[in-house]
């Protein structure tokens, strides 16, 4: 399986998940500049973390006019995995890839430590080699991480199961909780803590790396079947 991990201007943790893929899971990657007008070539879409475009304006809300931003959509209409961590995240709500809005962090500071997550969906190609409800240790680093949505999307997503992670002590005030979501297709997740810092043992815990794990045994069974 063959990776882009896009690069804006102000990404900062790309290279944490070129690791990731190259080294920890073992499959092909490359780094991908924000002009770049064609994705074909990939089989899945990363969206690292970062300050794309120094958060002007809103976080996410430039590099979402990105040359390479129609080659991720057109990526995730065809079905294709996309993975938006942190900045990554906040660029898919901007997007429209994934509904609600990103909001300062309640304390108003920025936190940077270790939460746990429940896995609120196991049933997605993201989440398939977690159990039902496992708590998982993964690092957050963000000052606008407090995802905020209207009643009715989060009406939507409580009762098509789009809500993929949850923190188990919020800690940043985000509505029910809310660490992930999910389209209505489950081929793009968004997702504020770093499962790409959570890979191995030496890193403080190895539990982000089923994630990665999952979107390739599940991208690899789709391609056996449909051989």
């Amino acid at each position: 399986m063959k990776f882009a991990v896009i690069v804006f201007p102000g990404s900062n943790c790309d290279v944490d998940m070129f690791h990731a893929i190259k080294d920890e899971l073992g499959e092909e990657v490359e780094y991908v500049w924000h002009d770049t007008d064609n994705l074909d070539q990939y089989d899945g879409i990363l969206l690292p973390g970062g300050f794309s475009y120094g958060d002007y304006l809103r976080s996410g809300a430039i590099a979402r006019f990105s040359n390479v931003m129609k080659e991720v959509v057109k990526a995730a209409e065809a079905g294709k995995p996309v993975l938006g961590i942190c900045n990554g995240f906040q660029i898919l709500l901007e997007s429209g890839l994934l509904p609600g809005a990103m909001r300062r962090n309640e304390s108003l500071q920025f936190i940077c430590h270790t939460v746990e997550l429940m896995v609120a969906n196991n049933r997605t190609m993201f989440t398939s080699l977690f159990n039902e409800r496992e708590i998982i240790r993964i690092p957050i680093a963000h000052g606008e991480g407090n995802y905020y949505c209207d009643e009715a999307t989060l009406e939507q997503l409580q009762a098509n199961n789009r809500i993929v992670f949850t923190y188990t002590n919020n800690p940043n005030g985000s509505v029910s909780d809310i660490a992930g979501i999910m389209n209505e297709k489950g081929n793009v997740l968004g997702m504020m803590p770093h499962p790409e810092r959570a890979v191995d043992e030496l890193l403080g815990s190895a539990d982000g790396l089923k994630l990665f794990q999952a979107i390739v045994r599940n991208w690899r069974e789709a391609h056996v079947v449909n051989a």
